[in-house]
């Protein structure tokens, strides 16, 4: 469970607010257990209809803490059961209507159709071509424009990764900015490379012998991939010559 500031050092703001807490101090706190996000990611749940903070007069969020437990579920359920966002929002507000809801589905490609099914891992996370227009809200031309730029692949079978939903509603956030998908390849490279180092570190973890040292090779993958993503970030704002808060 996420711990919420309830005063002291460096949260007076959170206390002089009846427990408001500002963006900057909720990325703190989410950042004990998700390393990776950042406030633009927040920003896109809110615009996502995920959380819907307070305003200050001067157009300042403010978080209850009960908004941080509602994306720390939201982060908690991409990360665990890679689940689309559509379906998170309709699982919540289940739970918030104090309904009995059982885990969340997702779609895995069948004969040619999506079959809904328990989330149990990796091995569920897969969505269907029309799930993942209808989930990052874009249309088909997006799409294959966004593939041809090498940004989404499908799998076998016609299929997408789940983390495909999160990549193209980021490259749709981002054109929103005047920011192309032809502009995006760049950064699909660095990743690459990125990604082929970690591969390379963890390689002989995969060979070994030992069934526990190969399992703990997707452990060691998901430690050193959240420190390559908080290292680019650091390196980006770096560049720019700013700091988010």
């Amino acid at each position: 469970m996420l711990r919420t500031p309830s005063g002291g050092a460096g949260h007076g703001t959170a206390a002089a607010d009846g427990g408001l807490m500002s963006i900057g101090t909720v990325l703190n706190v989410l950042r004990e257990e998700f390393p990776e996000v950042t406030i633009s990611k927040i920003r896109f749940l809110e615009s996502e209809g995920l959380v819907e903070p307070q305003r200050t007069p001067s157009g300042y969020r403010k978080f209850s803490p009960e908004d941080v437990e509602r994306l720390g579920h939201v982060l908690r359920m991409q990360r665990d059961h890679y689940l689309p966002l559509r379906v998170i929002r309709e699982h919540l507000d289940a739970m918030a209507r104090g309904e009995a809801v059982q885990l969340p589905v997702v779609g895995r490609q069948r004969g040619g159709e999506t079959v809904l099914e328990p989330a149990e891992g990796p091995t569920a996370a897969r969505v269907g071509r029309a799930e993942l227009l209808a989930a990052a809200g874009i249309d088909e031309s997006d799409l294959k424009e966004w593939e041809s730029y090498g940004l989404l692949a499908p799998l076998e079978g016609g299929v997408y990764d789940a983390e495909a939903v999160t990549v193209a509603s980021l490259v749709a956030e981002l054109g929103r900015f005047g920011i192309e998908p032809r502009h995006l390849r760049v950064m699909k490279a660095a990743a690459d490379r990125e990604a082929g180092l970690v591969d390379q570190v963890v390689a002989p973890l995969k060979r070994h012998r030992n069934p526990q040292t190969r399992a703990h090779a997707e452990a060691r993958t998901k430690e050193l991939a959240a420190l390559t993503v908080r290292l680019h970030a650091a390196l980006v704002q770096t560049a720019l010559g700013v700091r988010l808060p």
